[in-house]
């Protein structure tokens, strides 16, 4: 079928002509074509109309890449840290714009993220974690760039939304502390993952020591967290002999634990693991009491548990997951599962 213009030597309903025997039914034929034709371009004039006026989404959702292994992605990032250099402390509006775009990305506005991270080099990239289909933003330096300013990584879960942060402060010198951060940002759904960018010694006296400097990358998105009321869990990695006697200390920092930590301290220890609570006796110098972000949580009434591990339960497998399955419950918990 053909939909025409009426033109010379074509019938139009107005031509007059000598009539044939097949003329009644050739017009019944021509009219019902016209008839149809007139309704699929009206049709076709309403679809267009509509689409026009359908309002485009203000940020679209992000192309999410191939799947990777966050913890394979995470140890060959640590894994370039320099011992002693690779950090240079950021400015207050570096710090602010970092900070800003990864409240954009919280909150759904990946485009505005890249806009205000690409004035300090940094961009964000989305990927899906492998062994699941959520889609994961990382906010990271570009591709390619070597500057030497160790401000790190965060990571964030876009399958829901945030609920609660996991911070590695001391990457590479906490061996195997960033696997274990990674291991429960992919366990735990609504995780936010703040990595440090550089080796705590990399800096002049502790200015590379995200635990105990405020003036950070690493802080300035902590506290942002806080603010919003997530809770904290904090990995940190200590040599056997500081703490003999002892695999796990678990602090709640200059706070009382609530319910989701003691549960966690008891299901590490159900795993066979010696466990040191600092709300029962001393633990000696791994209680995270001066520790920054724990300090501006309890200012703020948030959870904190900051959690050392031992040289042993960093190096193995198994140690490493049941600390994590510990800390998942926890994390459910403030989830409301």
């Amino acid at each position: 079928m053909r939909c025409e213009r009426p033109g010379p030597g074509r019938l139009s309903y107005g031509h007059m002509y000598a009539p044939s025997p097949a003329a009644p039914r050739q017009r019944r034929r021509r009219v019902l074509v016209s008839a149809l034709c007139a309704s699929l371009l009206v049709a076709a004039t309403v679809v267009t109309l509509t689409a026009k006026s359908r309002p485009e989404p203000k940020d679209r959702p992000p192309d999410v890449a191939s799947p990777v292994e966050l913890g394979d992605r995470v140890g060959s990032y640590t894994a370039l840290f320099p011992l002693r250099s690779g950090y240079r402390p950021p400015s207050r509006e570096e710090r602010a714009a970092v900070r800003a775009g990864v409240m954009d990305v919280l909150d759904g506005r990946i485009d505005s993220a890249r806009s205000r991270l690409g004035h300090v080099g940094y961009t964000v990239r989305t990927m899906r974690l492998k062994g699941s289909e959520r889609a994961v933003a990382e906010i990271a330096e570009r591709e390619g760039e070597d500057t030497g300013r160790g401000w790190g990584r965060v990571y964030v879960d876009l399958s829901r939304s945030a609920r609660f942060s996991v911070q590695v402060p001391h990457p590479r010198a906490d061996m195997n502390s960033e696997l274990m951060g990674a291991e429960l940002f992919a366990k735990t759904p609504g995780a936010v993952l703040v990595l440090a960018g550089a080796n705590r010694f990399a800096g002049q006296g502790k200015e590379a020591d995200m635990a105990h400097q405020a003036r950070s990358v690493f802080n300035a998105v902590c506290a942002a967290l806080t603010a919003r009321g997530l809770p904290g869990v904090q990995l940190h990695g200590f040599a056997n002999e500081s703490s003999p006697g002892n695999d796990v200390v678990l602090s709640p920092g200059v706070t009382e634990p609530g319910p989701e930590i003691r549960r966690a301290a008891r299901l590490i220890s159900d795993a066979g693991l010696r466990t040191c609570r600092t709300w029962v006796r001393s633990c000696g110098q791994l209680e995270g009491t001066t520790n920054v972000q724990g300090r501006d949580a309890a200012a703020h009434g948030i959870p904190f548990l900051h959690v050392e591990n031992s040289h042993t339960v960093r190096t193995d497998a198994a140690g490493r997951s049941a600390v994590v399955d510990a800390l998942d419950e926890a994390a459910r918990g403030w989830n409301g599962r």
